[in-house]
């Protein structure tokens, strides 16, 4: 899975009643990841790529 700076991420929630949770790279540390991603909420972290993520690139 491929992000860049600017790219918005989604992780899907896992399990029966949890929400996606949404925010955008501010760096990614590595051509597939690991990614920091800042969450819509404020809270920065560092996100390792898996199958609950979804890259969506800004619009053009």
């Amino acid at each position: 899975m491929h992000a860049e700076v600017g790219d918005r991420v989604v992780i899907h929630g896992r399990t029966v009643g949890t929400s996606d949770r949404g925010g955008t790279v501010i760096e990614a540390r590595g051509p597939d990841g690991p990614y920091v991603v800042r969450f819509d909420d404020g809270h920065e972290t560092l996100v390792h790529p898996g199958p609950d993520l979804t890259v969506v690139p800004p619009p053009s």
